[in-house]
């Protein structure tokens, strides 16, 4: 990917940056300003105005000089004439500029798709006070590979099949150990827990990509990624690979996924907390040692209200009670509101893009600052400080108001946040 070549709109600073995005929010060193795109590292051929030709020589930027498109087509003018009334116009390198004096059409994932069609992006931002439109050429969104999801999937079947079976002869000796009722067939276990699992991940993976087709924003296949441990996986992913139109989208794409994963790992928690068994504390001797699941709000009130285990009690959980409690903390994990998680796309939607990088710092900082509870808040920190780095554009819109609608989905991503929440998930005793 070639860098781009940025100029702040307030100071004039000039640098280098690994990054292709038409505009960066705050960016400049020297004045916090924003910067934005103007050529590309490396590129030649062209020709420029004398001004341009001045502003990017080598001798003024270290470099070869690179391409400035002079003419945006007809067709794509037509479009943005009808959907805005413009004012002035100016050329910043391959992104062509206008003060935007009234917006006539006010669905502007409707004109990106438009210009998508003459291979062109848009991106609406206010600036001091002001409406500001950006087109440029759209960026080339590769092909997926078509064998690489179904070979990670199968993996992690795989893996969970393998974890959900150690996870039911530690389950069956409890049962055996304690004379408990309960199921002894340790395969018909594990593929409960490897279904459930699998299930939970898939779902909320599956919520992205249906908001994404929803918004016209191209997604790869959800990735599954296997991993040998207690739970068999490290969850999945999906890719993004066009830019999120409007921050009416943002909430869909990061609201989606948690919930439609938490919609199936609700039933499964119930499914699996009724399969489990529990026991008096006063029956578990001194000293016993095993690995202890902590608690969310969610599972305090199914065992509360729905299963009626005894306050006193010790739970010994089924394999899908496990599987449920993953995709519970799944759910919390991916609706921290930092860097480009679930949460932190929400988040991005409210706040500007500098507001967004101090918050998800400063989430980073708290997590590491949890690692007296569980030492994974330390990775997971970092891990969040290394992702902010890359900071969150946010959406090409982000001047057209965020509806009641979405108002909604993103209290209900903070309920789910709250039920979710798990301070410390595995501890070891004994």
């Amino acid at each position: 990917m070639p860098r781009g070549i940025y100029e702040c709109i307030n100071c004039g600073h000039r640098e280098v940056l690994n990054s292709n995005e038409p505009l960066l929010e705050g960016a400049c060193p020297k004045c916090g300003g924003d910067m934005i795109l103007v050529g590309f590292e490396g590129e030649t051929g062209g020709s420029a105005s004398g001004e341009e030709q001045k502003r990017a020589s080598p001798q003024t930027l270290g470099m070869e000089p690179f391409i400035l498109p002079r003419i945006l087509p007809d067709e794509v003018r037509s479009i943005i004439n009808s959907a805005y009334l413009l004012g002035e116009e100016r050329i910043e390198g391959d992104v062509f500029v206008f003060r935007v004096r009234e917006v006539r059409e006010r669905n502007f994932e409707r004109v990106l798709e438009e210009l998508e069609k003459h291979g062109y992006w848009a991106a609406l931002k206010r600036r001091n006070g002001e409406v500001f439109l950006y087109v440029f050429p759209a960026g080339e969104v590769k092909p997926d590979n078509r064998w690489l999801p179904w070979v990670f999937l199968i993996a992690t079947i795989a893996t969970t099949f393998m974890a959900g079976y150690l996870l039911s002869l530690n389950y069956i000796s409890l049962l055996d150990e304690y004379h408990l009722p309960g199921i002894r067939n340790p395969y018909l276990n594990a593929l409960a827990f490897s279904i459930s699992v699998m299930g939970i991940l898939g779902t909320h993976e599956l919520g992205h990509k249906i908001a994404a087709a929803y918004h016209g924003v191209r997604a790869t296949m959800p990735y599954f990624i296997p991993f040998p441990s207690i739970l068999g996986t490290l969850g999945a992913v999906i890719r993004i690979k066009s830019p999120v139109p409007t921050r009416n989208a943002a909430i869909d794409l990061g609201v989606s996924g948690p919930l439609a994963g938490f919609l199936v790992a609700l039933p499964v928690s119930m499914i699996g907390l009724k399969l489990s068994v529990s026991l008096p504390a006063g029956a578990i001797p001194p000293g016993q040692g095993g690995i202890t699941f902590g608690e969310n709000l969610l599972f305090l009130l199914i065992g509360k209200y729905v299963v009626s285990f005894p306050s006193n009690g010790v739970v010994f959980l089924h394999p899908v009670a496990i599987a449920g409690w993953v995709g519970i903390l799944v759910t919390f994990l991916n609706l921290i509101p930092a860097a480009q998680l679930d949460g932190g796309h929400i988040a991005r939607a409210f706040l500007s893009e500098r507001a967004h990088r101090y918050m998800t710092i400063a989430l980073a900082f708290l997590l590491m600052a949890m690692s007296y509870l569980w030492v994974g808040w330390m990775i997971w920190g970092l891990l969040i400080l290394l992702m902010g780095m890359a900071g969150n554009p946010g959406a090409l819109d982000e001047v057209s108001p965020v509806s009641k609608g979405r108002l909604l989905l993103a209290i209900i991503a903070v309920v789910l946040f709250v039920l979710s929440a798990t301070p410390a998930p595995l501890s070891a005793s004994g």
